[in-house]
């Protein structure tokens, strides 16, 4: 089950991953709170009903019953949107997953992150969530930009034996990858060559730079583009070397511009090169509206990028 069409939501990817998991042997069980429908657990459940099971609007139950199965040794699938998980379970991701034994293996797939869950409204955009999440230390935090990424990234973080945050989105978006892809926890792909600046984005976000980068390229500017699906831990060998490379970065992320990409590739620079570097997300709670007018209305867009591009590139010394 790895192919999708053209356009896809990164959830779709998240029974793809998990039927590829069971089909490799790891032991996976999966829980869902309510909106396996949204999430697409229930694909999942249609195919192993043995391995599936729902728990109606109980996240923080889900939790600890998902913490339960990973003590006994499986691999434990929580899913629901992310302004619930870990929006309203976020003691419970740290006591009783974060935790004991150094972190159990819980796997958390949060959809409909961001503000692209569009007419949903303000309490349902999720711009918090990474932050919440990259606190808890065990825990890796990948946020997969289009639907063969997300699914990889589901496997991967599978196969690993601690907790792990993997953030899909609601919208179809474009493919920017196809199955000769391969996901590397941890690692940024480079997806466009560049020597005056460096973008840095993160889920449908990386579209949105690569379109940037097409901006500055017709006004002369060489823009490198780094897709940093890892979060936590992010990629210190990519972030440093385009910084020594291109003198300047630029990071996008649909989440607050404190505690998400941002903030971990600030740390960084901070610590190893200081180097000019802007933030493009978002800062302000949202609205209703479509997906994509949504994008526009926070300044989600590749002129923002672009702009913000600009700036660095005049703060080199």
């Amino acid at each position: 089950m790895t192919s999708a069409p053209v356009a896809a939501a990164t959830r779709e990817a998240y029974p793809a991953g998990l039927i590829d998991l069971v089909e490799q042997g790891v032991d996976v069980v999966a829980i869902d709170a309510d909106l396996s429908v949204s999430t697409m657990g229930y694909k999942f459940g249609e195919k192993y009903p043995e391995r599936w099971l729902t728990v109606g609007v109980a996240e923080q139950n889900m939790v600890g019953i998902a913490a339960g199965f990973a003590a006994t040794g499986k691999t434990a699938f929580i899913a629901s949107f992310a302004a619930f998980v870990p929006g309203r379970c976020f003691d419970q991701l740290r006591t009783s997953v974060a935790q004991p034994r150094g972190g159990l293996s819980v796997k958390c797939v949060a959809s409909h992150g961001g503000v692209t869950v569009g007419e949903d409204g303000m309490s349902a955009q999720a711009i918090e969530d990474l932050a919440l999440v990259t606190s808890l230390i065990p825990f890796d935090v990948v946020v997969p930009a289009d639907f063969e990424s997300a699914r990889q990234a589901i496997v991967a973080v599978g196969k690993t034996s601690g907790p792990a945050y993997v953030r899909t989105g609601r919208p179809k978006v474009d493919p920017i990858y196809d199955s000769s892809y391969r996901f590397e926890l941890g690692k940024a792909n480079t997806l466009r060559a560049g020597t005056d600046v460096t973008l840095i984005a993160c889920g449908i976000m990386v579209g949105v730079a690569l379109q940037a980068a097409e901006v500055l390229a017709s006004e002369g500017v060489s823009a490198r583009v780094l897709d940093m699906a890892t979060i936590k831990p992010v990629d210190r060998d990519a972030v440093l070397a385009a910084a020594r490379e291109t003198g300047a970065i630029v990071t996008a992320e649909e989440h607050q511009t404190h505690g998400g990409l941002g903030t971990q590739v600030a740390r960084v620079l901070a610590e190893e090169l200081p180097t000019p570097i802007g933030f493009v997300g978002v800062d302000r709670y949202g609205t209703s509206g479509k997906w994509d007018e949504l994008l526009g209305y926070f300044g989600l867009t590749p002129q923002r990028i672009a702009q913000a591009a600009r700036d660095v590139i005049a703060r080199k010394t």
